[in-house]
């Protein structure tokens, strides 16, 4: 096993590739052969071979597997909702309300939708971007300002309301590092230093409310408002134009509960799929066995709902509804290819311990007020790299609480050093499925979703930075 800085190839190749050439597939499969060549020991056949074993490797995991099957049948649900009429009916009696006429009132609605649906962050991205997208388009809002909500309200909202699978994880390894009897009280009492999440949201909210901007995302606004072109020419959506471009299958029979019976379903399933899948208690829920069920669930309704007569006819018989939800699948091929890779790359990653030897590489001698904003920024850098957050939780915990103990320092103040970097890489990496979902739930081009928050979640993670400068100095 490698133990310099080569393990730390993979992913800066695959990021690095995927912002120059803005060809993500490519860039990815590149680094992932990277990595299982220094994995082969430098053998580059060997590499080629490790690379087949490693994609397919990615379904011998249960939750990645439910994670692919998930993002196929978001396909289906909306090209059902759109073909339906309810997402037509659902715009205009928003509007028909006032409620989302302007700028301010649309990207607040975002905003708003994110903060409600803490439950599962592939949830919060799917249903902003499906709820808001009309509304975006309609007043010629850049679809990367969409993903950019759907990103900011998903794991930062999820991390910071944590009533969910993300809790739940956060406190099985808080139970192993020996706080059995407090673990709950830890974890909410660091929720109060959990910087990067708090200011993301807040963040994005003064962005709603203001419509100040800067970077590539002000000159997406820019080219959206004076062309009309919501994306960028040349640029390739995350999901196909057949699914998003579907129309009304009758026009003018669309009610508005058809796009939102379904919707409140997949909600509610949620919460039933962790109580289930958590023998009564939603904390220890399943959030990729719960996120599956529910769109499925979602979709069983739908099809259900669209059989009732209206006017003397069905809206829409099982065959044909069957026949749009492949259809709507087969929109998000791309996708599932991209989150098959990112997850081998991820694993790779893993295998190399390239987590372990960032911490390493950066050591624990630093004055002791330093060492939550070190923490906070060793968890950036190992999040952003790996584009996972659990992965950063299981890394840095064991290794953050102990030296809090030791060196007298806020154990709630180290952990929420840890939660925000963490969440900073699953918020901004192109290689999380948080963000590779959100570019799908807006319709966006994922690298262009990348570069144009790169920005905003930078300047989050400097003002984080420095507040845990200033907590270590004062905790």
């Amino acid at each position: 096993m490698p133990t310099d800085w080569v393990v730390l190839l993979p992913p800066i190749v695959a990021i690095g590739l995927a912002l120059w050439t803005r060809q993500v597939f490519l860039s990815l499969v590149v680094g992932l052969w990277v990595g299982t060549t220094i994995l082969a020991g430098g053998n580059v056949i060997q590499g080629l071979i490790g690379m087949a074993d490693v994609v397919v490797a990615v379904f011998a995991e249960p939750s990645n597997t439910k994670i692919v099957l998930f993002s196929l049948l978001v396909g289906g649900l909306i090209a059902l909702v759109q073909v339906s009429g309810g997402v037509a009916a659902f715009v205009c009696f928003v509007q028909t309300a006032g409620l989302a006429k302007t700028r301010r009132g649309v990207e607040l609605l975002a905003w708003f939708t994110g903060l409600l649906i803490f439950v599962e962050s592939s949830i919060t991205s799917l249903i902003v971007g499906t709820l808001s997208r009309p509304f975006f388009d309609g007043l010629k809002l850049p679809r990367e300002k969409l993903a950019y909500y759907c990103d900011a309200t998903s794991a930062p909202v999820c991390m910071a309301i944590p009533l969910n699978g993300w809790g739940a994880f956060v406190l099985g390894l808080l139970i192993t590092q020996g706080y059995d009897s407090n673990a709950v009280g830890t974890l909410f009492n660091a929720l109060l230093y959990n910087f990067f999440c708090l200011f993301a949201i807040v963040f994005a909210l003064g962005l709603a409310l203001t419509g100040w901007g800067f970077g590539p995302m002000r000159k997406a606004e820019r080219r959206a408002a004076t062309t009309g072109q919501l994306i960028r020419l040349g640029s390739n959506p995350m999901i196909a134009d057949e699914v998003t471009g579907l129309e009304p299958i009758k026009p003018g029979m669309g009610r508005v509960y058809d796009f939102l019976v379904p919707i409140f379903v997949m909600i509610g399933m949620i919460f039933v799929s962790l109580y289930v899948t958590g023998n009564g208690n939603l904390m220890d829920g399943s959030g990729s066995t719960a996120v599956l069920w529910a769109v499925g669930t979602a979709i069983f309704v739908a099809m259900l709902v669209y059989m009732l007569p209206r006017r003397g006819q069905p809206l829409l018989m099982p065959d044909k509804s069957t026949n749009y939800v492949i259809k709507g699948a087969s929109g998000l091929v791309g996708v599932v290819g991209l989150l098959v890779l990112a997850f081998a790359l991820g694993e790779v990653s893993r295998s190399l311990e390239m987590g372990p030897y960032v911490v390493s590489v950066l050591g624990e001698d630093i004055w002791v007020w330093w060492l939550p904003a070190l923490v906070f920024g060793i968890g950036c850098i190992v999040s952003f790299t790996l584009g996972s957050s659990w992965t950063t939780f299981a890394i840095l915990i064991p290794l953050a609480l102990p030296l809090a103990e030791g060196l007298d320092i806020s154990v709630p103040l180290m952990l929420g050093a840890v939660l925000s970097g963490g969440v900073y890489g699953d918020h901004a990496s192109p290689l999380s499925d948080t963000s590779i979902i959100s570019s799908m739930a807006s319709a966006c081009d994922h690298v262009d979703h990348v570069n144009t928050q790169l920005p905003y979640s930078a300047l989050v993670a400097g003002i984080s930075f420095c507040a845990f400068l200033v907590a270590g100095l004062l905790v």
